[in-house]
């Protein structure tokens, strides 16, 4: 007998300063007298970077107890399967938050409470819901971002509303002491459990008593269908897109300079304004009473320096004509020499702090310029309005950088110097993202091609709504489909600009869904399978066409009286005639069953 659990979130507020404080998970299985043999383990999605950890112990004695702890709700971004598949095979699912963090409060509601519900939707799972520590009521910092973000702590009513949303049990757990998590939280908690082991037992001595029932001839037994081809997805090259970028350096629009000119070093607005205020302000994204900073305002003016003039050399020839060239004069000499370093940190995604100290200790050799340099770098990724540490710097919150930085510029003019038109609107982009995300886009942009030298780019074959969601994944690297159709549409887009992960992932939002479709939804949609088939072959998705054929041999009885399965070609009907569930030799041991029990003069109790 076993529980498996899935808890979902975390219980921290973004200004905890004990990164070392127990989870609410952990102080359970640590705390409640029910739990015994208690063992954990990481699971990851990519070496290195942790999606959840894995708790195995016993309950009640001989119970086996799975507890699956996932803190970050990015999950469902990054590796929607995979939570669809956490919560699929959960028999209590709990969610945790803290009061103090209204900002992952508000992200949770607004973004994954939806994910949360579609994916409970054709199952019966109790959810818990645990509002985590006491609301901090202290006098709140002086700076706009401060008095936003600490003053405002998640109310009861709105847990409670929540919990209302998902047909939840809402608790508060204001200090996970022996009283909090033994009596309040642990006593929810082991009811779920017996109600789950119960229900399992009753189901179990169902199939035992119908297994009981015929006692003279057996029914034939309808074997399992074959298994299906299983999809594999394609393991995040995002970082390392962003990285070649600044290798390659294609479709550059800024370079920056010492004051002798002697050197050039060349860059991207797009990518450095989504990592830095400071950019921002150097290249009037935002002027300085949108950033209300004076350190960031003052960092730019002693740093850097845009100058336009025919003192310049020539624009470097990687900088399409098109483009007009940005050129900046970096005041600091010391700084200007560790540059090259400072963008490979910046185009990594900000987050291997330890190796740029490395690097710049290296070359500098000189402890006070090295610290001297990095001091300007923590501003130059300094956010407005907070103090700046070297913790904030190593910090996991800039690792994912891009997806959630770069989704600002997404369809917005800011910064934009290529414009798509399509179906009579016009879409603006940057050629820096879609040169680095796309191989097409990067021959077409780098290319003899008049879309070279070109601003206005007509796009033909896919519609604005498909080739938006195109875009957002080359941006964010995460799509989030609203139908198996999108799906498609969009899977023939990524197809056409062969972006191959893309596609794989399409081809598994469309698994998933028609695997979760039950067979009377199935029998009565008008979505063509078929059709589906079609697409999928003609657009080369292999994985996704085989799926399919298995998928309609499964399902044999129901589409074999739809009129599109006439339009499957010999070839794919004799593949679905082969492997067809039920089977033709089932169904004729069932029809000799029923002659059987009909001359028997006997009540059929299976049938």
């Amino acid at each position: 007998r076993s529980v498996n659990m899935v808890a979902f979130g975390n219980e921290r507020d973004g200004f905890s300063e004990d990164s070392q404080q127990p989870s609410l998970i952990w102080s359970y299985l640590g705390r409640s007298a029910l739990i015994s043999q208690v063992d954990s383990s990481l699971s990851a999605s990519h070496v290195g970077n942790p999606v959840f950890t894995e708790y195995r112990a016993c309950v009640f004695g001989n119970v086996r107890l799975v507890v699956q702890d996932c803190p970050p709700w990015d999950i469902f971004d990054s590796d929607w399967y995979t939570s669809r598949s956490l919560i699929g095979g959960a028999d209590i699912i709990v969610i945790k938050y803290s009061v103090n963090d209204k900002t992952s409060f508000q992200e949770l509601k607004d973004s994954y409470v939806p994910m949360i519900k579609k994916a409970l939707n054709h199952c019966s799972v109790p959810v818990i819901i645990s509002a985590i520590g006491p609301r901090k009521n202290g006098v709140p910092c002086t700076c706009p971002l401060c008095t936003s973000d600490r003053r405002s702590c998640v109310t009861s009513s709105e847990g409670v509303q929540l919990s209302k949303e998902l047909g939840a049990t809402y608790l508060e757990v204001h200090t996970l002491n022996e009283f909090y998590i033994e009596k309040y939280f642990g006593g929810v908690l082991e009811y779920f459990m017996i109600q789950s082991l119960n229900q399992k037992s009753s189901e179990k001595m169902k199939k035992r008593k119908k297994m009981q029932k015929c006692h003279r001839v057996q029914p034939p037994q309808l074997e399992q269908p074959e298994k299906m081809p299983i999809l594999k997805g394609e393991a995040s090259h995002y970082d390392a897109d962003l990285h070649n970028l600044l290798c390659c350096c294609p479709c550059a629009d800024v370079a920056f300079y010492p004051e002798d000119f002697s050197t050039v070093v060349e860059a991207h607005k797009i990518i450095l304004c989504s990592v830095s205020h400071l950019f921002m302000l150097l290249f009037e994204v935002k002027s300085p009473a949108d950033i209300r900073d004076t350190s960031i305002v003052q960092m730019a003016q002693s740093l850097f320096v845009v100058e336009a003039g025919a003192t310049f050399p020539p624009a470097p020839p990687s900088v399409p004509p098109c483009v007009p060239l940005v050129r900046v004069v970096v005041k600091d000499s010391v700084f200007c020499s560790c540059l090259p370093d400072i963008l490979h940190f910046i185009y990594s995604g900000a987050f291997q702090w330890e190796r740029l100290e490395e690097d710049i200790k290296k070359k500098l050799k000189d402890p006070e310029k090295t610290e001297h340099v990095l001091e300007k770098v923590k501003c130059i990724l300094k956010t407005p309005g907070k103090l700046n540490t070297v913790k904030d710097c190593r910090s996991h919150q800039i690792k994912r950088l891009y997806n959630t930085s770069l989704r600002l510029f997404f369809n917005t003019p800011v910064l934009a110097d290529v414009i798509f038109k399509i179906q009579g609107a016009t879409v603006p982009a940057h050629r820096a993202v879609l040169v680095a995300r796309c191989e097409v886009m990067a021959a077409m942009f780098n290319g003899n091609y008049l879309e070279a030298n070109s601003i206005l780019v007509p796009v033909y074959g896919v519609s604005k709504d498909t080739f938006l969601s195109f875009l957002e994944y080359l941006y964010t690297d995460s799509c989030c489909p609203a139908s198996i159709l999108q799906a498609m549409s969009l899977l023939i887009c990524a197809e056409m600009y062969q972006v191959m992960r893309l596609q794989h992932i399409c081809e598994l939002y469309i698994i998933t869904q028609l695997q979760s479709m039950p067979s009377r939804e199935l029998a009565s949609t008008s979505l063509s399978i078929v059709s589906l088939l079609k697409k999928a072959k003609f657009h080369n998705s292999d994985c996704l066409s085989t799926w399919l054929l298995h998928f309609i041999a499964t399902n044999y009885l129901i589409f074999s009286q739809k009129p599109e399965f006439q339009d499957l070609s010999v070839e794919e009907r004799n593949f679905v005639e082969v492997h067809r569930w039920p089977s033709h030799l089932y169904l004729k041991q069932l029809a000799d069953y029923r002659n059987y029990v009909h001359s028997q003069k006997c009540h059929c109790t299976v049938m």
